[in-house]
């Protein structure tokens, strides 16, 4: 019987045998030779020319399909899918270039059409090297997607051609930030925010662990004539939780925490969503990024404005996780605000958490590092030398958009509520350099609890790891620790290339500016070690992508909307936890009040035969939601990627 059994099994056909999950990350190659990463808890099965990575959850694929020849990329993808999935009907809604790298000659990327009940995504990218194609598909939950982000950057980003050997600068002396090659930065970063329309732009570069330059390129605000320069003010967004996290290095020097202690022995009234996860719950998880606490970005973006900094705990309080510890990277703003305001609270016990917040970072970093332009009062920072933000508006135009809406990050402000400049920020990159010394010789942090934030946590990716409150990447062979940050018409990085010294501050006043960060990077090891031209070309094709995507978000909406589906909507809408939307008539169309988000009105047929209200102000955070009836009346649906907000009329 065993081998009658054991022949059977030899007798079916070798691609449509699977093998079992990766006990770890484990390289392999296609029938084609293209090299992969197979990730941890990942199984594969091959089917035919289609190598088939299933996540755990069963309802996520990813498909690497070796194509051959091709007219061109579309051809390669259609190919793909009949291989794939032949009976799959997906409309594509955006085809865009990508950028040549990494060994392939041409790239290609498509996004599908979906409906937000669908509650899921589908997306491909075509490269090829010579005349071969190879296929990337991925298709599945759109929740699971999201917290196995990681994990599907690592197939996509591992993937090479046979006989392809990665550019790595490892071992290679760097050049000094002389005069000359400070300039060739300074001119790409010029050319960049021109292609990408960025008004402004503040930059610090270091060498040899002192600040080289710093300055700044274009204006405060478009059609001003206000320069930006190294004291203009940007807001950071999550650059701050490495700071925050600094304060908890400090509280571990003054013996005042254990990065493996108990939250709940340091703040008793500390919840999560499950008994088991509180208890659970250490230090260093806080800022982990590795709790299995999913974002929830949009529970305080819907809220109200007043909202006292407890909310953070209130809101954790009935959060769970949706993986395991130390499973996944699932990157939580609420976690990250938890872990400052424990810092604060540990500093002046007596003070009102966000109070005591705000005076810690200021008498234990901001002070001693000299940064005298950092802080988190709003009022204070939006005068004098400050940068207004920017975004798209629903017709792809670049506008000055109001700052209100990133005043809803106050009551969570470790997570990103700061505000700093390139000449601060540089003061705080030396610090990373120095492993703890400020710029005036003094000890801020001692060297163990400075470096313990850079310690490998849960993997982001191909050679990326998150720490707590940085990320530490292996670059093309060199070390890069960082972070960046994204507000509503802010983008921000900082990266300190620790062996050889040299650190750079990037902040940006305008959406498009995120297209600028990864190129920068790349052009600072262009610059320093002779790398192979990339980096230009990058922002090329992000200046199209951006292009593109505007104008297939306009053709999608109605503007004005449908009347008719304006004159079924309820003037308020109420959901469990009380926070309250309002659609009213103004400039002689329909406007939505929706917690910080405030704006006009457009409508959107979804491809499943629902309809959505989409608000079209400036910038790239809005509501879109799903309007429907239920037995208590009207309703609106908004959705993350994991989470639901569901609003009834008010009768």
């Amino acid at each position: 019987m065993k081998l009658a059994l054991a022949l059977a099994l030899l007798a079916l056909p070798l691609p449509l045998m699977a093998q079992a999950p990766a006990p770890a990350d484990t390289p392999g190659q296609t029938a084609a030779g293209i090299a992969f990463t197979q990730p941890k808890d990942w199984s594969v099965i091959v089917k035919g020319p289609a190598t088939i990575f299933s996540a755990p959850e069963g309802d996520l694929d990813i498909a690497v399909v070796n194509i051959g020849e091709a007219a061109d990329g579309p051809a390669a993808v259609a190919r793909a899918w009949s291989l794939y999935k032949p009976q799959a009907a997906r409309t594509p809604r955006l085809t865009v270039p990508g950028t040549p790298g990494d060994g392939w000659d041409e790239r290609l990327s498509v996004a599908y059409e979906t409906s937000p009940n669908e509650k899921k995504m589908a997306s491909a990218s075509a490269m090829r090297v010579g005349k071969a194609w190879t296929v990337v598909i991925a298709e599945g939950g759109e929740a699971t997607a999201n917290k196995r982000s990681a994990a599907a950057g690592l197939i996509q980003g591992s993937l090479r051609p046979a006989g392809y050997k990665p550019e790595s600068f490892a071992g290679r002396k760097a050049h000094r930030l002389t005069p000359d090659k400070i300039q060739e930065l300074r001119d790409f970063v010029a050319q960049s925010a021109q292609t990408l329309g960025v008004p402004g732009v503040g930059i610090a570069l270091i060498d040899q662990g002192k600040v080289v330059w710093q300055g700044g390129v274009g204006v405060r605000e478009l059609g001003g004539t206000e320069r930006v320069d190294e004291n203009t003010k940007f807001m950071i967004a999550s650059n701050t939780k490495g700071m925050a996290t600094l304060l908890l290095s400090v509280m571990a020097d003054e013996g005042k925490l254990r990065w493996d202690q108990k939250v709940t022995d340091l703040y008793p009234s500390f919840r999560l969503g499950s008994d088991e996860a509180t208890e659970s719950t250490l230090v260093r998880h806080l800022v982990c990024a590795c709790t299995g606490l999913p974002r929830k970005d949009y529970a305080f973006i819907l809220d109200s404005e007043g909202v006292p900094a407890s909310d953070t705990f209130r809101q954790l309080s009935l959060t769970k996780p949706t993986s395991k510890f130390g499973e996944l990277f699932q990157y939580s703003n609420l976690m990250a605000s938890a872990a400052g305001y424990l810092g604060g609270h540990l500093a002046y016990p007596d003070m009102e958490i966000g109070a005591a917040f705000d005076k810690a970072m200021q008498t234990r970093i901001f002070d001693p590092l000299g940064m005298k332009d950092t802080g988190f009062d709003n009022a204070a920072a939006e005068t004098g030398n400050w940068a207004r933000p920017h975004g798209l508006d629903v017709n792809g135009n670049l506008v000055e958009i109001p700052n209100t809406f990133n005043h809803l990050i106050v009551p969570h402000r470790p997570a990103g509520g700061a505000w700093s400049t390139a000449a601060d920020m540089a003061r705080y990159a030396q610090l990373e350099i120095t492993k703890g010394i400020a710029p005036n010789g003094k000890r801020i942090v001692s060297e163990a609890n400075i470096l313990k934030r850079r310690e490998h946590g849960v993997p982001l990716g191909e050679d990326a790891w998150y720490g707590m409150g940085l990320m530490d990447r292996i670059e093309s062979g060199v070390q890069v620790v960082t972070h960046g940050g994204t507000l509503q018409g802010y983008h921000s990085s900082f990266w300190v290339l620790p062996q050889e010294g040299i650190g750079a501050v990037m902040l940006t006043n305008s959406d498009p500016g995120a297209s600028m960060l990864g190129p920068f990077l790349r052009r600072l090891l262009e610059v320093v070690y002779d790398g192979k031209p990339e980096a230009a070309q990058a922002v090329a094709a992000a200046a199209k992508r951006l292009k593109a995507s505007a104008e297939v978000r306009r053709a999608r909406l109605t503007v004005p909307g449908d009347p008719a589906i304006f004159a079924n909507l309820a003037t308020r809408y109420r959901d469990s936890e009380g926070r309250i939307i309002t659609i009213s008539d103004k400039d002689g169309g329909k406007w939505m009040k929706a917690g910080f988000i405030e704006g006009p009105l457009a409508t959107r047929k979804n491809p499943d035969g629902t309809v959505s209200i989409v608000s079209v102000g400036g910038g790239n955070i809005g509501v879109d939601a799903v309007v429907g009836t239920s037995d208590a009346g009207r309703t609106l649906t908004i959705r993350d990627s994991q989470h639901e907000y569901a609003y009834t009329e008010v009768k």
